[in-house]
């Protein structure tokens, strides 16, 4: 078995100021990877709970729903022709930035959409791409957790 890779322990974010400080340092990065998870299960519109993103020296864990944060940096980032944004299956997350910022994110490259043109095949998994490709497993236990109960669980905060 592979040594697994050494990434930096997740940081939470709950405020604007550290939220700056965190899309500061991702501009200066080729690309970023990004996530979402969200409520939908009551909502017409998507509720956006949480906002992973993780760069070369960086994994963090923005928690949409601190009260008094501003994400007008992270929509900066978002905007930054020289930050390639890297998701995977990224229709819903897409929907969700569009209607917070009024833009898609771009540039953006999809995964799965990556995967497909490499012969994957449709709508490939994540969890798929990253044994297939790397011999990980990512454990899903916290996929359809109540991700807008607070406070987020180390467990949801690991997960994310």
């Amino acid at each position: 078995m592979k040594p697994s890779p050494s990434f930096p322990e997740p940081v939470l974010i709950e405020t604007t100021e550290a939220l700056a400080a965190l899309c500061d340092r991702l501009a200066a990065e080729p690309f970023v990877t990004v996530d979402t998870e969200f409520m939908r299960e009551k909502t017409y519109f998507p509720e956006l709970c949480v906002v992973q993103l993780g760069g070369a020296n960086d994994v963090a864990v923005i928690d949409a729903q601190a009260e008094g944060l501003d994400l007008a940096p992270l929509g900066a980032l978002f905007a930054n022709p020289a930050v390639t944004k890297v998701f995977h299956a990224c229709r819903q997350d897409i929907e969700i930035f569009l209607l917070k910022f009024g833009a898609v994110p771009t540039p953006l490259f999809d995964t799965q959409v990556a995967a497909m043109v490499a012969g994957f095949g449709d709508q490939v998994g994540y969890d798929t791409l990253v044994s297939s490709l790397a011999g990980g497993r990512i454990d899903k236990a916290h996929r359809f957790s109540d991700w807008s109960a607070r406070p987020l669980s180390r467990a949801q905060i690991a997960y994310a």
